[in-house]
């Protein structure tokens, strides 16, 4: 059976080393002994990469961006930026496009340059989306500003792919600080805040109107649905459309009908039935979140999943296959 997974890293340190001191300072995590562990890892692609997939089974590998970039400089250096790191991606991949697939890399902080770029990969490398990780300039996409980004996307029915980014430096001071050792960093990220803040920033861009503005828009949301399949119905009765809400539709319907979710890095089966029973089978995706996550556990996962062969296939590469165009 073929294994498709959607949020497996990248990043090119000859790339990031390019970033000014005074950007790349703002993305802390890469300073982490985590990171470094990874970095080689992180910068390879047809070698180890490429190894632990035959003996996993792992058919593709969709790949994004991790660390420092485009989203961290200006309006004007950006664009270049993101042009180079998409155009090495593509160049490294372009031998084992049977294996290899990207989401491209955006600059963020210039929504038109970024939307661009979007078509440029999509167009010339077959990209098949994008991944944008967290916030821009401590903005969430539902501001005006970003609408060029989810216009293109629409026009060239490719997703957007909504991955945890670090939160501002308020949110970290009043949420995450005076806690030992290194408790507050671990909570900010993969303990907890990475989560609930993608969970909200979907909600937001749900709540706002915005997704009810692009209707054909596809977001895929990692880490088991970020919380949302435990709290939509909560939300949801907040925010019933018969409650005044401005939407044209409720949150859960907006959830089923534009946001696609995957299991990179929560492999535990009590979340996945809860994603099945609120999300949908035909909502869900499989992936590993490579190298953060190992092949290894992520497909001892997959071979403890207890479904019928028609949802293992639809979980392994079936959705992948619809919403990226893979077959």
């Amino acid at each position: 059976m073929r294994v498709v997974t959607l949020e497996e890293h990248i990043t090119f340190p000859e790339l990031v080393n390019q970033i000014p001191q005074e950007a790349h300072d703002k993305h802390y995590l890469d300073k982490s002994p985590m990171i470094q562990k990874l970095a080689a890892k992180l910068a390879d692609i047809t070698g180890e990469r490429l190894q632990s997939m035959d003996e996993n089974g792992i058919t593709t590998q969709v790949l994004s961006v991790a660390g420092a970039g485009a989203d961290l400089l200006d309006a004007s250096y950006g664009p270049a930026f993101a042009k180079k790191y998409n155009d090495a991606i593509a160049e490294r991949i372009a031998n084992h496009t049977d294996r290899f697939k990207a989401f491209a890399h955006l600059p963020t902080t210039n929504p038109e340059a970024a939307a661009d770029e979007l078509e440029r990969t999509v167009k010339t490398y077959n990209f098949r989306g994008a991944l944008i990780n967290g916030l821009t300039n401590d903005e969430f996409l539902d501001d005006a500003k970003y609408a060029p980004i989810f216009e293109r996307a629409e026009q060239l029915d490719v997703p957007i792919y909504l991955h945890p980014g670090l939160p501002p430096k308020a949110v970290f001071d009043a949420y995450y600080s005076n806690l030992p050792k290194q408790a507050g960093a671990f909570l900010s990220i993969a303990g907890w805040g990475w989560h609930s803040e993608t969970a909200l920033h979907t909600l937001r861009l749900i709540v706002s109107g915005t997704l009810d503005k692009y209707p054909k828009l596809k977001l895929i949301i990692g880490h088991m649905g970020e919380m949302l399949p435990m709290m939509m119905v909560r939300s949801d009765k907040m925010f019933g459309i018969d409650q005044g809400g401005i939407n044209q539709r409720s949150i859960i319907q907006t959830l089923h009908d534009q946001v696609h979710i995957t299991t990179s890095g929560l492999f535990s089966l009590p979340p996945l039935q809860v994603a099945i029973d609120t999300f949908g089978i035909d909502n869900i995706m499989f992936s590993i979140d490579y190298p953060f996550s190992s092949n290894e556990v992520g497909r001892t996962y997959l071979d403890s999943m207890q479904l019928s062969n028609t949802d293992m296939e639809k979980i392994t590469h079936g959705n992948a296959d619809k919403l990226l165009k893979l077959k």
